[in-house]
């Protein structure tokens, strides 16, 4: 493992990011989100991901286009993504959904046409600091057998819901597969296996090779109950117009509901009690020898105050190594 300081790590990223030919703004967007991955402990979706984006964007030979919004309503609205990266993709989604809430108490925003969408909770948190709830659902193609099942149908297909509170938010953010895309694609490119019973490969054997899987299928997490969530992601993901089982890394749904508290109540009342609640799922006894129960996001927020504290992340050598190459010697 290579130790950056975040100020480093942050750099790295964008540098890789404007190597690839995004805008400086553009760049420091992607990182921003890259980087608090990494202050959560979740290594998969940072700065591998920066490596991830880079190998996209080269394969890829149609033009990236403009985002832009195709159809609107005062409380919705449908954006092309332009093959773009889900990063910048999400961040145009929150923004249009945020001034619609804002404006009519509820929002409900789709984009198509994109890839990489990151996580859920990154947005929603930024939602939910502006006093709004919401859920974010995304499909993906297909890499996830349904229960039951050895072939791929649906994406890795996350969801997520986050509401006001306070010192952080509630967030519940989860993919509805055994294993996560970018932990499969870090773990293939580190040369490690995955867990058993974590995928199969095309002939439908279950495999610890993340290449084998990425040729097959993950498993769904949750059995049949995770299999129909992740169903429901895939439709909704649809009704942004993207399809059903879009060809490689490409055409990721991405729908969002964000709602406005004081369309319904006193949204400070609101938050206070959402905070009361919270607390009380704390203060629930634990089971013998077992740690504090949590609420979702407490976890996230603890590493990431741990990484800021300490001003550093540990980031494997390979990675470092090859983000330093596409940024050109950065």
């Amino acid at each position: 493992m290579t130790t950056l300081t975040l100020p480093d790590a942050r750099a790295l990223a964008a540098a890789a990011m404007t190597a690839c030919g995004h805008s400086t703004a553009d760049a420091e967007t992607i990182a921003d989100h890259l980087l608090d991955c990494e202050l959560r402990g979740l290594s998969f979706g940072g700065l591998a991901r920066a490596l991830s984006i880079t190998e996209r964007i080269r394969s890829t030979e149609v033009p990236q286009q403009p985002i832009r919004v195709v159809a609107e309503t005062p409380v919705s609205a449908t954006v092309d993504g332009g093959d773009q990266v889900g990063y910048l993709v999400g961040m145009r989604v929150l923004q249009l959904a945020m001034a619609k809430a804002r404006a009519q108490g509820i929002a409900v925003v789709g984009a198509r046409n994109t890839w990489y969408t990151g996580m859920f909770s990154y947005y929603l948190e930024k939602a939910a600091e502006a006093g709004l709830a919401g859920m974010i659902a995304g499909s993906a193609p297909a890499l996830v057998a349904p229960h039951g099942g050895t072939e791929a149908r649906f994406g890795t297909n996350p969801i997520a819901f986050g509401f006001p509170a306070t010192p952080h938010p509630v967030i519940w953010d989860i993919g509805t597969s055994a294993v996560m895309y970018g932990e499969v694609t870090l773990k293939a490119r580190l040369g490690e296996k995955l867990a058993p019973g974590q995928a199969y490969d095309a002939a439908g054997v279950p495999t610890l090779d993340p290449a084998a899987a990425l040729e097959g299928a993950f498993g769904v997490w949750g059995a049949h109950k995770g299999s129909g969530l992740a169903l429901v992601v895939q439709l909704l993901g649809m009704m942004t117009g993207a399809a059903a089982d879009p060809p490689g890394v490409s055409d990721c749904g991405f729908f969002a509901v964000l709602f406005d508290p004081r369309a319904l109540t006193d949204p400070d009342d609101y938050r206070q009690r959402v905070t009361a609640f919270a607390e009380s799922v704390r203060a629930t006894r634990p089971v013998e020898g077992g740690s504090p129960v949590r609420v979702p996001f407490d976890g996230s927020v603890t590493r990431r105050d741990e990484a800021l504290r300490r001003g550093t992340i540990d980031v494997p050598e390979a990675v470092v190594d090859a983000l330093h190459q596409e940024a050109g010697g950065a």
